[in-house]
This record gives C-alpha cells, sequence and structure tokens, in this order.
C-alpha cells in the first residue's frame, strides 16, 4: 500500500484541512483487504474526475488520536472535507458510484 500521502498528526491533518480547498482523508489499516482493494479505486475516482481533491490516507493502527478525533473507527472509513468542514462520510460498504454521486454536487458548487 503506498503511503506517499499518510497522514501521521492531528496537526498535520489540521495545517492540511485549513490550507486545502477539498480534502479525501481515507482511513484504513494494512490488514482490511476491502480497504486496500477500494483504496485503488477512490484514487483514480479522484484522478479522473475530481483532480482538485487531495487524496490522504490515515492508518488506524498507527494514529489512534486523529482515528478517535474524526470518530473514525470502522474500516475503511472515507471522509470528504470542502473548505475545512466534514460535508460527505462513508464507512465500510463503498460504492465508487455512490461515492462520486455524492462528491459531484458539491464540488460543481465550489471549483465550477
Amino acid at each position: 500500500m503506498e503511503y506517499t500521502n499518510a497522514i501521521n498528526s492531528i496537526q498535520q491533518l489540521e495545517e492540511i484541512l485549513n490550507s486545502e480547498i477539498a480534502v479525501l482523508l481515507y482511513f484504513n489499516t494494512l490488514s482490511c483487504n476491502v480497504g486496500e482493494s477500494l483504496q485503488p479505486k477512490v484514487k483514480n475516482l479522484l484522478t479522473s474526475n475530481f483532480p482538485k481533491i487531495s487524496f490522504y490516507t490515515v492508518d488506524i493502527n498507527f494514529s489512534p488520536e486523529i482515528a478517535a478525533t474524526y470518530s473514525a473507527f470502522v474500516e475503511p472509513t472515507i471522509i470528504l472535507f470542502f473548505e475545512g468542514k466534514e460535508t460527505i462520510r462513508k464507512s465500510r460498504n463503498i460504492g465508487i458510484y455512490e461515492l462520486q454521486e455524492a462528491i459531484e454536487r458539491p464540488y460543481k458548487l465550489i471549483f465550477e
């Protein structure tokens, strides 16, 4: 699993949320097969359809304080922030098409 955009501290996360317009947090653990298979699909969805959304991962095992702060106890959990506010939250059984539909309206309102 890639961890190029892994967030490891609350401070780092707060800086990102304050400085970027659209942020998707992907909460997961290395032991979650569903999360591992879904992650590249979510990244591809953003790259293809929502390029202005930044993608970050949070490993629940390594950053339990972030998971607790954002009540992300189920893996995988996706939280999407627009302008620092939580806008979309999906957990466990996440369909890519359903996620795309949920993101489209707020994305267009902000970026188009």
